[in-house]
């Protein structure tokens, strides 16, 4: 029987929450920290229909900018899965918007490290972003985990900037005191929403389920599911050989036109749009929908991803297809398109 007690920050999130499911799902026991104890009720009422065993998680409020809370929760546990991070939809604009979401960042990954030394943990699990791989100042067409975007780069935001610089604190760290750290860079996050407040992951699939542009950008990205996500977490916390290791959580590169028409597939009677958006006019729009302004300058390329180390550990995700219709089932299930 697996006694092992996992600490995971960002508990109620998206990620964190399906690691957490991952983690009763194989035997172990969570310390899960969520900033609004009222959300305490509604993931326990999820777990309890995935026939989980409550009593192996226990929820206890943190600020991760607290550094006394987080040495607190932490008592007795054996591993750290270290996912809480600022996800905003919209980029941040003013320069005290832009250093907030850096500082938290920053601060909450060194204030946990800094609890793992205190409480006798030595092996972390940090959940990163492959935009801490993305953004280098030369474009290529694959990237692997050798590669680091630029912190000062023209393609840099406010949220690869926080990335990049919570990462790279959190290698010199474990260097210096000897922690085993692995981090994950998961790439667009899809799959099953667990509860309404699904978070920043999911909103593409509900633009184009509620058919809220008339063409869709001519854009595309990796794709990984949720649940897969998650499982890399454990698996790499498992395995020795991942010690040291930047693991990509990536199943394949896709065409956003091909997410429309496989949820077009399915749910033929919504009449999702699936003509191909010309550039000039996504560029035009993104004056007036932020969200694509993240997008404008990718229009029309692929960027692929490595994730032969994740594979090589036995990490096996699933089918895209799987993850996009699960994904859109759940949003239609919650009643949110």
């Amino acid at each position: 029987m697996n006694n092992k007690k996992i600490f995971v920050t960002g508990a109620s999130g998206f990620i964190g929450s399906h690691c957490v499911i991952d983690l009763l799902e194989h035997g172990y026991q969570v310390v899960g920290t969520i900033r609004d104890m009222s959300r305490e009720k509604t993931l326990r009422k999820i777990f309890s229909k995935l026939r989980l065993d409550n009593d192996k998680v226990n929820f206890k409020k943190a600020d991760l900018k607290n550094p006394e809370a987080v040495l607190s929760a932490m008592n007795g546990c054996d591993g750290i899965f270290h996912v809480a991070s600022p996800v905003p939809i919209i980029q941040p604009k003013t320069r005290n918007e832009i250093s907030e979401i850096i500082k938290v960042a920053k601060l909450g990954t060194l204030n946990v490290l800094n609890a793992a030394i205190k409480q006798g943990v030595d092996r972390v699990i940090l959940t990163s972003s492959v935009t801490t791989i993305f953004g280098s100042e030369q474009e290529k067409t694959t990237y692997n985990s050798s590669d680091w975007a630029d912190y000062e780069g023209k393609n840099a935001n406010p949220y690869s900037k926080s990335k990049i610089l919570a990462e790279q604190a959190a290698w010199n760290f474990c260097d210096k005191n000897l922690i085993n750290l692995t981090t994950i860079h998961p790439s667009l996050v899809l799959g099953p929403a667990l509860e309404a407040d699904y978070g920043s992951s999911l909103e593409a699939i509900i633009k184009i389920l509620r058919k809220e542009l008339p063409f869709i950008p001519n854009f595309g990205f990796e794709i990984v599911d949720v649940r897969d996500t998650a499982s890399l977490h454990r698996i790499a916390m498992e395995s020795p050989l991942a010690i040291g290791k930047r693991l990509l959580a990536s199943k394949d590169f896709i065409w956003f036109k091909s997410i429309a028409k496989i949820i077009d597939s399915y749910y033929p009677e919504r009449n999702i749009p699936k003509k191909v958006m010309p550039n000039l006019l996504t560029k035009a729009l993104s004056y007036f929908v932020p969200e694509l302004r993240q997008i404008t300058k990718d229009l029309g390329k692929e960027k692929r991803l490595d994730n032969q180390e994740s594979i090589k550990l036995g990490w096996a995700p699933r089918r895209l297809e799987e993850t996009i219709i699960d994904s859109a089932e759940s949003l239609i299930r919650l009643k949110l398109v």
